[in-house]
């Protein structure tokens, strides 16, 4: 890409400080950010959104569990007061490493350290016809969507007089058995076994099928065995159908095809089956692994690129511990900022790095209301007790107080209630130009 025509962009404070630039307001990248907060840096973090997402509770969102407001975060605010930090919504493009300098669609930022903390996307696996009929759940927005599909089909179904020609509309099929589509499987068995069926009684949702695909032998392949087999039972006991070993050949957006076995109908098909990281342009393929993350040493600098720090979902240290990549999970991108932004500190000071070592806390996964499966480094258990963990650590991990206080509340009267009241069916209006000057035209008519 020809960066010629870019411009510096505007209203940067100008300090005299090193330059900290963090591309990505995730996990790792805010982090990092509060964590050099009324620093001797300047740091100036950029995202595509003005929000911080919180990736665990998607599911909840697309459940009607929780107000999308309720997960996400404004960046904006973590910098009341702190006269060294600066944020701009933007997109990065590409960089120049040896110039220090990285291009965005709003202009481009020169840097004494960037760092890049960009996440990851969804994973298709080269299967097109999925990729343009399935539905992800990396965002917010996406998660809002599939609460909009689902909502907006059983107001289709109702309106169908077939109970054959309602099953594509009613049927669930959610693609990937870690903790996103575990979660998500027993979040929609429980609105089909106690909420869906108050709001549409003139439907038998007997007839809805909610299905679970794993291409591997087990769910949750990561975690225990006591935990995959618990939470096999607890999703067989809420009326999810569980298929491993299972991969999906394709899908039209009405029929989702297996591999030996029969096709099911379903309009709704959540893929949840894998992640890669996201890419920016300015490096060299042999700065890349093959599964795409971006090779560092042990203190996370990019190989080959000096200043360049990456973290995340987008990092592999080759030769360590995790050979194909430490675990795509919160806890690493965090723990990574945490040790770089010593090392940044230890850095201006001339002092020797320290390298990066992930201590495990543990892996959970909720199932359902009130079940979950939890691995902790000493110790597995399962069911309502480690529901209560997984919610507790979840409360303590989201940010600002009035999100635990909202996400307690809302999950303290979806329990004894049992019935959220989100189902809200909002479709944004788009208005033309042109429509909208005849409207304005035509109200202001004297006739």
């Amino acid at each position: 890409m020809n960066y010629s025509n870019y411009q510096p962009i505007p209203n940067l404070p100008m300090l005299d400080l090193p330059k900290v630039v963090i591309v990505g307001g995730g996990f790792a990248g805010l982090k990092l950010a509060m964590s050099l907060r009324k620093s001797a840096f300047q740091v100036i973090l950029l995202d595509k959104n003005n929000y911080h997402q919180f990736q665990p509770l998607f599911y909840q969102v697309a459940t009607a569990g929780l107000e999308p407001s309720a997960i996400s975060f404004p960046l904006r605010k973590i910098f009341h007061g702190a006269a060294n930090m600066s944020f701009r919504m933007a997109e990065a493009e590409g960089v120049d490493a040896k110039e220090k300098r990285l291009y965005t669609d709003i202009g481009y930022i020169d840097y004494d350290y960037l760092v890049l903390a960009m996440g990851a996307d969804t994973n298709y696996f080269g299967a097109k016809n999925i990729e343009y009929y399935s539905t992800p759940m990396k965002t917010v927005s996406e998660a809002l969507y599939i609460r909009n599909k689902i909502i907006s089909n059983y107001e289709r179904a109702i309106t169908i007089e077939k109970v054959e020609n309602r099953k594509s509309l009613m049927n669930m099929v959610i693609v990937g058995g870690g903790p996103t589509g575990v979660e998500l499987a027993g979040a929609m068995a429980d609105l089909r076994n106690n909420v869906l069926p108050k709001d549409y009684p003139e439907l038998n949702f007997k007839n809805m099928k909610v299905v679970l695909i794993e291409a591997g032998p087990k769910l949750l392949g990561a975690m225990s065995e006591q935990a995959q087999s618990s939470a096999l039972h607890y999703l067989q006991e809420l009326g999810v159908e569980v298929f491993l070993a299972t991969k999906v050949l394709d899908y039209d957006g009405k029929e989702v095809s297996l591999e030996g076995k029969e096709p099911i109908q379903t309009q709704t098909l959540l893929w949840a089956a894998g992640i890669k990281p996201n890419r920016i342009e300015g490096f060299d393929p042999s700065q890349y692994a093959g599964n795409g993350r971006m090779l560092v040493n042990e203190y996370n600098q990019l190989v080959g690129s000096a200043g360049v720090f990456v973290l995340g979902d987008q990092c592999l240290l080759p030769g360590g511990d995790f050979p194909k990549g430490h675990p795509q999970v919160a806890q690493v991108a965090i723990q990574q900022a945490k040790n770089l932004s010593k090392n940044l500190f230890r850095q201006e000071k001339g002092q020797p790095l320290a390298p990066f070592k992930y201590k495990d806390l543990g892996s959970m996964a909720t199932v359902g209301r009130k079940l979950a499966v939890v691995d902790l480094p000493f110790y597995s258990f399962q069911g309502f007790f480690a529901w209560l963990t997984w919610l507790f650590v979840h409360l303590m991990a989201i940010l600002g107080v009035k999100n635990k206080l909202v996400i307690f509340l809302d999950w303290s009267w979806n329990y004894l209630s049992f019935d959220p009241s989100l189902r809200l069916l909002i479709k944004p209006k788009y208005v033309r130009a042109s429509e909208r000057k005849e409207l304005i035209e035509e109200k202001s008519s004297p006739d």
